[in-house]
């Protein structure tokens, strides 16, 4: 048996997902395809959840087309994609129709190699999606989602790994999305999958807790065979090991990869200058940091968890939001916490440490998760937990998607003309708001992808013609010195000026909206809550839906809106008994904490 290593790429996915917010656009990928191309990869992951996302929500571009210039560019390489089982690239389950109407697109436009995850390790949540990639004539790999837990044995891991072989899978991938992973227990698994299973095996490790190479040396000398990793540029940290690294560390030995070291240096230091450009979307949280071992927070979920505490003014808390984190999973049964349980998890979390009591507001993720809608949980369930949320309503105990019909005749009939094709419809179904905004606005000829602030200079600061030197102060605080340089305007963007500031040489950029736009009372600009009958949110968010009208009586505790955050839905009920006086809100409206949404007249 060949002990040759192959490698898969993640630099078009998973890497720049996890350093840069998944902002890499395609014009940034497609020049250096031909290179990419002559690497001999086994594979090259380019498309999931997040990247279909981001192109539409955030890029403008069109995933579909994305995927079929890609093709074109790699000819000689496989190109991957990430699939959330019956999720497919969404947070709900799906039915059948729509899973299996995707999976073909998919694989027409150029996916080759489907990576088949459920974030609960249900097995029944990818026997469809496995039956679609087969028939359609391409690569099925069943995923374990590694974590630790009571539940979570080595043995628990094979039986699943057997099912997956069973149900027709091509390999077997250990997806360790949080870096949860450790040298010896990576070899004890691989080397009791070896043991048990025919199929081979993929070794996906992130770098959160900076053991992600020591990983993958101790999984090929137990007998795995593939590696996922990262080009140098996009590397380390919450992201994945260094390509280069691993490919000279095995140079020469019996498990040579056999790719060419100095040709992907040459694209690394492509992608080197590509990543500067989208330097606005760097995050601290995306370094090495061990407390990932304690506290098993992803680093994708690390810096969601710090935006959203940072919107509030409450990111001192953030050390209180991932010493909940363990108590909220134990509660659900000890889920992995990959999407989307680190949302549903992680959201909850958030909810329990800013309200100051648990559970006192449950998000309608948790309440799905715990009447079963989102599969089987591994654990056991808080059952307190379970009456509070759901009361005496049913919970399930089949596979969550045989209780859906099917949905893709109501997808296009709801898109209508929109659609100018299947994959339309399907943008539609993975992503109804922004999915309909997208098509609206390439039928209108109005998209528009989301502004770059300019690259730094090598001082830190981003030079704009005509506006000379930075400004330099000199401030003594509490007898400290601190150098402040502020350089002018980089761009103007919806009517705000974006500064650059930086304090002793480290860079932050600093928006400012103009004066008089505030003191008109323009914009979203509330009155506080401060009566006993005005509702108000303990997130900051969107307005989902708003489900009473003026004049309404209501009951107290009775659900009057449903505000988004983190991507997880909330009710918000009614603080008393009442007639409904006045709603300061509508659909699709930003929200923030503390702000009156809703008076209620007792």
């Amino acid at each position: 048996m060949p002990n040759k290593i192959h490698v898969t790429d993640t630099i078009l996915r998973d890497a720049h997902q996890s350093l840069i917010a998944t902002r890499m656009r395609t014009e940034d990928m497609l020049p250096i395809c031909p290179k990419l191309d002559q690497v001999g990869y086994w594979s090259l992951e380019v498309w999931g959840g997040a990247t279909f996302d981001a192109c539409v929500r955030f890029l403008k571009e069109d995933p579909w087309e994305r995927l079929r210039l890609l093709k074109a560019a790699l000819p000689n390489t496989r190109l991957q994609m990430l699939l959330r089982g019956q999720n497919l690239l969404g947070y709900r389950h799906y039915s059948d129709d729509v899973v299996r109407a995707f999976v073909a697109k998919a694989a027409v436009n150029g996916i080759d190699v489907f990576r088949i995850f459920d974030a609960m390790n249900d097995v029944r949540n990818l026997r469809v999606s496995i039956e679609a990639v087969k028939a359609a004539g391409k690569h099925a790999q069943g995923t374990l989602c590694y974590t630790t837990s009571p539940v979570h044995t080595v043995q628990a891991f094979v039986d699943q790994a057997k099912q997956m072989e069973a149900m027709g899978c091509d390999s077997v991938a250990i997806k360790d999305m949080a870096g949860l992973l450790t040298p010896y227990a990576t070899f004890e698994l691989v080397k009791a999958l070896k043991a048990e299973q025919g199929l081979p095996i993929f070794i996906h490790s992130h770098d959160t807790a900076g053991l992600a190479s020591m990983c993958q040396m101790k999984a090929i000398e137990a007998g795995a065979s593939h590696i996922d990793t990262a080009i140098s540029s996009f590397a380390w940290g919450t992201s994945h090991a260094g390509t280069e690294s691993m490919v000279a560390a095995l140079r020469g030995s019996k498990y040579d990869t056999g790719l060419n070291l100095e040709l992907i240096q040459e694209i690394g230091l492509y992608f080197y200058n590509v990543r500067k450009k989208y330097h606005q979307f760097e995050s601290e949280f995306t370094g090495v940091d061990t407390r990932v071992q304690i506290n098993q927070v992803p680093g994708g979920m690390m810096s969601n968890l710090a935006n959203q505490l940072k919107e509030q003014g409450a990111l001192n808390r953030i050390n209180e939001v991932f010493a909940e984190i363990p108590k909220v999973r134990e509660d659900l049964g000890f889920p992995p916490l990959v999407t989307p349980t680190s949302q549903i998890v992680g959201t909850q979390a958030v909810f329990n440490v800013l309200a100051g009591e648990r559970y006192k507001t449950i998000t309608n993720e948790v309440k799905l998760y715990l009447q079963g809608r989102y599969g089987r949980a591994a654990g056991t369930i808080n059952e307190q937990l379970r009456a509070q949320a759901i009361g005496s309503e049913e919970v399930i105990d089949v596979r969550p998607a045989d209780l859906l019909k099917p949905e893709m005749a109501k997808l296009r009939e709801e898109i209508g003309t929109l659609a100018k094709s299947e994959e339309d419809v399907l943008t539609y179904a993975m992503f109804p708001d922004i999915g309909r905004k997208f098509l609206e606005e390439r039928a209108a000829g109005t998209l528009k992808p989301e502004a770059l602030l300019p690259v730094p200079d090598v001082a830190g600061l981003c030079p704009v013609p005509g506006e000379g030197v930075p400004t330099e102060f000199v401030i003594d605080v509490h007898g400290e010195t601190y150098r402040v340089d502020i350089t002018g305007v980089g761009v103007k963007t919806d009517g705000k000026r974006h500064f650059y500031l930086a304090i002793d040489g480290m860079p932050e950029e600093v928006v400012f909206e103009p004066l008089n736009q505030f003191v008109a009372g323009g914009g979203n600009k509330r009155k506080q809550a401060s009566a006993p009958g005005d509702v108000a949110t303990t997130m900051p968010g969107n307005i989902v839906d708003v489900l009473v009208k003026e004049g309404d009586v209501v009951k107290a505790g009775q659900p009057l809106l449903v505000t988004e955050a983190m991507k997880m839905e909330t009710e918000v009920p009614s603080p008393l008994a009442g007639k409904v006086k006045a709603i300061h809100v509508a659909k699709g409206d930003r929200v923030n904490p503390g702000e009156v949404l809703i008076e209620i007249e007792g």
